[in-house]
């Protein structure tokens, strides 16, 4: 019987979802406008200092799936979980971990970049 590092496996698996999040994020959030559409929902929604850490190159601000469900509508979440698979509260909190650094990796000059 081999030993497995599982959790060494399980760390590399989660290292690169982290570094596909932007395509992934902006796949998923393509009926609601892409992750700029979601940028400019939270803005209206008064996280513009979560934002702003986003785009810059400081430590990015997190934000809580609270937040995160007071800024998008009902609608979109309820697409944003059924193309992800999972329920609701599950997409909200892979948002509130990978949206952060998706914006920010793909904002590299402080503007989302259209691929």
């Amino acid at each position: 019987m081999s030993d497995i590092d599982w959790g060494g496996l399980l760390k590399g698996v989660a290292s690169e979802l982290g570094k596909q999040a932007p395509t992934i994020l902006s796949q998923v959030l393509a009926n609601s406008g892409g992750l700029q559409g979601v940028v400019n929902k939270l803005q209206q929604a008064g996280l513009d200092k979560q934002v702003a850490s986003w785009l810059s190159n400081g430590q990015n601000i997190p934000v809580t799936k609270e937040q995160l469900r007071a800024a998008i509508n009902d609608k979109e979440l309820q697409h944003i979980a059924r193309s992800l698979g999972v329920p609701v509260d599950q997409a909200l909190d892979v948002l509130a971990k990978y949206l952060p650094e998706a914006v920010d990796q793909a904002s590299p000059n402080g503007q989302i970049q259209k691929k």
